[in-house]
């Protein structure tokens, strides 16, 4: 089968399954989360829009669950980063749409991501350095101050918004509860780290798609 014909089967495959079976990619942010979506997308399944959904933190810190699950009704089959990578939305989605299959995308070790994501966020909101929660809250991203209100669900502290121990309890601790909930269920989860050399075999395998038409897996917003 040509790459054409292989994503308009995945195309239509997405189309039939975005009424009952959703995928969500439930690692946490700088996993490779947009690294899978993008992998998803060129494969031709209907990836939800991102910038949409991460306007559903205010929600999810309102405790407004209902809000995340009326979005995914209503944009695509797959889902990743904010709100799905925050703490306990798995749960509520799995209950949601129970034919659904999910997604921990996961780094070497707590290590590397913490790594990874202050690196990142030192480059995008702190001109190279470890940003303030003064320039989280005064960064416009989503909406002015988004960055904080996301770095406190992750453990960000008010005089250290990037404590290493705190964020990296957080990271282990996301795992393990993901872990945990779908420990009798495991033809539910994949729990994959895309570096590795099979992880394009073991994602198509896991979403049922024959040929993924993809050489190497996608390397996008590289620390």
């Amino acid at each position: 089968m040509s790459v054409k014909s292989n994503r308009y089967s995945n195309y239509l495959k997405s189309r039939f399954l975005s009424k009952k079976e959703k995928i969500f990619c439930i690692g946490c942010n700088k996993t490779g989360t947009t690294s899978l979506a993008q992998a998803m997308n060129k494969m031709g399944f209907h990836v939800a829009p991102q910038a949409r959904g991460e306007r559903l933190l205010k929600n999810y810190i309102n405790n407004d669950l209902d809000s995340i699950i009326s979005f995914v009704r209503r944009h695509g089959v797959f889902f990743q980063d904010v709100p799905f990578s925050l703490p306990e939305v798995f749960k509520h989605i799995d209950k949601a749409f129970p034919e659904s299959k999910f997604i921990l995308t996961i780094r070497d070790s707590s290590d590397v991501w913490y790594n990874s994501i202050s690196k990142f966020h030192s480059k995008l909101f702190g001109g190279g350095n470890i940003p303030s929660k003064e320039l989280l809250m005064n960064a416009n991203y989503i909406y002015k101050g988004w960055i904080w209100d996301f770095m406190k669900v992750y453990g960000g502290l008010d005089h250290a918004p990037y404590d290493e121990e705190s964020l990296k309890n957080f990271y282990n601790k996301y795992n393990e509860d993901v872990l945990s909930y779908f420990r009798d269920k495991p033809d539910k989860l994949l729990v994959v780290n895309l570096k590795d050399s099979n992880a394009i075999s073991r994602l198509a395998d896991f979403i049922g798609v024959s040929d993924t038409g993809l050489e190497e897996m996608p390397w996008a917003n590289k620390t």
